[in-house]
């Protein structure tokens, strides 16, 4: 965990978020229908559609692949949701690509092997408490709360708060 993260989160315009592990416990439970249902914390609910109507850039990539997924994203604002990913390099390297972002201002949370790759390019690399051991160890801030349990809620109060977003009238209404 690098001392100065904090510093690094003035210049984030845009966070990009699995899902799996980090907006959820990692738990799936199986439906009669075969549907997969997860559960996600309403804090980072809130903390998500905030973040949206702050100016932020919020980008969903996630190998899992659900229409309820899709439902609560739009219902939070997030526009930009990309499931079922085989290759989230890819994707990413194309994004930002095509936004002309840089690395310095993207900030990822991510878990597992699957976003070792892409939170080595990014500006901040976050994880839960409950990540893999090598994603822990590329991060720059580590949260004590595990996926699915308040993780990003964490992440983004830390950035708004430092970018003096956070806490206004606007914040209030839904």
């Amino acid at each position: 965990m690098i001392k100065n993260y904090k510093q690094l989160l003035k210049k984030i315009t845009t966070i990009i978020l699995d899902v799996d592990g980090v907006l959820t416990d990692g738990s799936v439970l199986i439906a009669q229908n075969g549907e997969q249902l997860r559960t996600m914390h309403v804090k980072d609910g809130y903390a998500l559609q905030l973040a949206v109507k702050k100016g932020y850039r919020v980008v969903i990539m996630s190998g899992g692949r659900s229409d309820v997924l899709e439902g609560r994203f739009n219902y939070l604002g997030i526009k930009e949701v990309y499931l079922g990913l085989t290759n989230k390099l890819e994707l990413f390297e194309n994004y930002i690509k095509n936004n002309h972002l840089q690395s310095s201002e993207i900030l990822y949370i991510g878990d597992d092997i699957p976003d070792y790759e892409i939170m080595n390019r990014v500006g901040v690399a976050c994880c839960p408490a409950d990540a893999v051991e090598e994603i822990k160890k590329i991060c720059h801030y580590i949260s004590p709360f595990t996926g699915g349990t308040g993780c990003v809620r964490d992440v983004l109060e830390q950035i708004m708060k430092v970018q003096a977003k956070w806490f206004d009238s606007e914040a209030f209404s839904w």
